[in-house]
């Protein structure tokens, strides 16, 4: 009897237990995420934890380089729960996103974007509410000027806002980003609220802060963990509170405009998206399945918002980032719009085929800045077949732009600065390995929009200022790395030409 209670004790004893209990949840863990048959290959995982230190906190659209020559094109990487793999090379790109779109049209749903949104607005919805929502984006943005001459007069507007503006710093060094925010957020802020914002706007100012810091914050450590580990990261301080506090100060401020939209509301005069977006709601009163509500309102006006802003004046100020550390071209492109159209003459899309050589240079820009390097992910929406592999359903879908846009085979010097890559007997070469806006059913509904604005804003820019580095000062390429690669906080001098 003595025996048999000193195995049962060696058999309960605490220790043995956790053992037990480690070992167990190891095998679980091992069964749930074998990879199944005729799956894409990838590096070893770790317990709960997956990739995530394959891959690390900075710098992960590098470090997936090495595993796509040591695995090829299609690479399978798993986070916690999250199995995903990282596609590579345009015939892969094109043969999801193209000849199989309907199996890549839906997003995943992480933790972080699931407490901020739940699903709803334009980026992150998947299904009917995303159908609906982009159809009814796209129409709006078409009524209000997209394409025609309405909206190209707006940004020539704000751009002589911003020469104004960038005029006041007296060829003296500053710090051009929350300009440049201001000035590409107030042409979509006067498609969506029916107005601009003044550069001195303290609050339009904060928002501006509030949403970079968003922005920076949702890819950090602690953004990335509680995308692992949502229940424990919900108890614990860091930066993903921070995130989830100026999202809810951004929404905030769109719930605020859209109350005083409804306090003057006039079916018969829509003003601009929130009212055209007011009038839809109406007009759905009684479908209790409708899409149309006021937080898909706030969140669609949100998206717009986020979208129309980072990305263009992220692009602009790697614009002029290239053009102080390369003063050869921004020379040839000074060269050329003085031929062309001058300093004075307002920039429009009409001139675009006569400035074939900063056109080129414009795209450069877009290629070497590589500001969203993995694009926006997409989710296997069913079951299907990837180059022979096996994809199931849920499977979360990487594009690997860092390489499509570096690729040796594709562009003559891949990681030098050369806007020769898109001229051809001097005129203009569009490329088909160029994908900044993404390809198929979820690319960028925003694509005319910014490809305008990067135009009209760099032209002006380049009509009346040299951008040079401050003297003493060396500028760098060194990036901060959030949901876009940005420069690091930087200064520059835009001395007046003559």
């Amino acid at each position: 009897m003595g025996f048999l209670g000193a195995v049962l004790w060696a058999v309960l004893h605490p220790q043995t237990l956790l053992l037990g209990a480690v070992t167990f949840l190891l095998f679980a863990d091992f069964l749930k995420s074998r990879r199944p048959k005729n799956y894409p290959p990838g590096p070893w995982r770790l317990p709960f934890l997956g990739n995530f230190f394959h891959l690390g906190f900075e710098q992960s659209h590098l470090r997936v380089q090495r595993f796509v020559k040591k695995y090829g094109n299609i690479v399978n990487f798993e986070f916690r729960n999250v199995s995903s793999v990282v596609i590579t090379g345009l015939p892969l790109i094109r043969e999801a996103f193209i000849h199989k779109d309907q199996n890549f049209a839906n997003r995943p749903v992480f933790p972080v974007r699931e407490r901020i949104i739940k699903g709803h607005g334009l980026i992150m919805s998947n299904g009917q509410v995303w159908k609906e929502q982009r159809r009814f984006a796209l129409t709006a943005l078409r009524n209000f000027g997209l394409g025609r001459k309405s909206l190209e007069e707006r940004i020539q507007e704000e751009a002589y806002h911003l020469v104004e503006a960038v005029k006041e710093e007296n060829g003296q060094p500053f710090d051009p980003h929350f300009k440049i925010n201001n000035a590409v957020s107030n042409v979509i802020c006067s498609i969506t609220f029916g107005k601009r914002f003044e550069y001195q706007d303290g609050e339009f100012q904060e928002l501006l802060r509030l949403l970079d810091e968003a922005t920076y914050m949702e890819a950090s450590v602690a953004s990335q963990l509680y995308n692992i580990f949502p229940w424990i990261m919900k108890f614990l301080p860091g930066s993903h509170t921070t995130v989830f506090r100026n999202w809810e100060k951004l929404k905030l401020f769109v719930a605020h405009i859209i109350e005083n939209h409804k306090r003057d509301w006039n079916p018969d005069e829509t003003r601009d998206f929130i009212d055209a977006y007011l009038k839809e709601i109406s007009k759905n009163a009684s479908n209790a399945n409708s899409s149309f509500h006021e937080e898909n309102l706030i969140w669609s006006t949100l998206d717009l918002f986020f979208a129309g802003t980072e990305t263009t004046s992220t692009t602009l100020r790697w614009g002029l980032l290239y053009m102080a550390l390369y003063p050869d071209i921004q020379e040839k492109v000074h060269a050329e719009i003085d031929r062309v159209i001058g300093q004075e003459q307002l920039p429009s899309v009409a001139a675009r085929e006569s400035l074939p050589y900063t056109n080129a240079v414009i795209h450069e820009v877009q290629r070497m800045g590589n500001i969203i390097p993995l694009n926006v992910p997409r989710e296997v929406a069913a079951d299907t077949t990837l180059a022979g592999y096996h994809l199931p359903k849920g499977t979360m879908v990487l594009t690997n732009l860092t390489a499509l846009h570096r690729d040796p085979a594709e562009w003559a010097t891949p990681d030098t600065f050369n806007p020769e890559h898109f001229l051809e007997n001097g005129q203009f070469k569009k490329r088909e390995a160029f994908l900044p806006f993404s390809i198929g059913k979820r690319a960028c509904l925003g694509e005319q929009l910014a490809r305008t604005e990067l135009f009209i804003f760099f032209i002006s820019f380049m009509q009346k200022f040299t951008f040079k580095a401050p003297d003493n000062e060396k500028l760098s390429l060194e990036f901060r790395e959030g949901l876009t690669l940005t420069p690091v906080k930087h200064q520059l001098c835009a001395v007046p030409r003559g």
